[in-house]
């Protein structure tokens, strides 16, 4: 079963990653695509981040989830908060009876270089000490993390209209293979925990 990473971070709250080996017909048993999704790998992380929530809540109601206007799923009736994200062969999700959630999973790759300066703010980029022009060995990595810490945010926030290097600051923190990070949004202080597995990076965000 290529259930790669689970973890049950309090008795309310569940997140797992799922590594995607399968065709689509296994995931057929448990969820079907609740929107017209013509590629199929597109497709395929789609039921796979649906059939997680089943997996870690097998109670979750699949079928009643509704999708707003800024493409964030929910549940109406507000019983269960639940959070998907998925890159590569990877889907993460996030499911909780008590807190808002939202998280975030990413592939680290050198793309990332090109797209810092749209979502660090340049005091971001002094404080954390970051050299777009003379990358050092796990700059890949660490860019990936910061950039996921802020969807991870984003997701959380889920009304969408978010400017990323204005309105998300992350504050400098000691990078490891996990730890949490102090990011401040709106001037709310979030609390971030976050695991890097190699060139894959996982994060999470919960709040009251």
């Amino acid at each position: 079963m290529p259930l790669f990473y689970q973890k049950n971070i309090n008795q309310h709250t569940k997140l797992a990653i799922w590594k995607i080996e399968e065709e689509e017909i296994f995931f057929h048993h448990v969820a079907i695509a609740q929107r017209e999704i013509t590629h199929a790998h597109k497709r395929l992380q789609h039921l796979a981040g649906r059939y997680l929530l089943q997996f870690l809540y097998p109670s979750f109601p699949y079928n009643e989830i509704e999708i707003t206007n800024t493409k964030k799923p929910f549940l109406s009736n507000k019983n269960l908060h639940f959070s998907i994200s998925h890159c590569g062969n990877y889907a993460a999700s996030i499911v909780s009876t008590t807190h808002n959630v939202g998280i975030d999973i990413e592939i680290s790759t050198e793309k990332i270089y090109a797209l810092a300066n749209k979502f660090l703010h340049q005091e971001e980029i002094s404080s954390h000490q970051i050299n777009i022009h003379a990358p050092t060995e796990g700059l890949v990595n660490y860019l990936t993390l910061l950039w996921s810490c802020k969807e991870a945010v984003f997701k959380w926030w889920g009304k969408g209209s978010v400017n990323f290097s204005e309105m998300i600051c992350i504050e400098p923190f000691t990078y490891a293979d996990n730890g949490v990070v102090q990011v401040y949004f709106k001037q709310q202080l979030l609390l971030l925990e976050y695991i890097v597995f190699d060139n894959l990076c996982l994060v999470w965000v919960i709040t009251e």
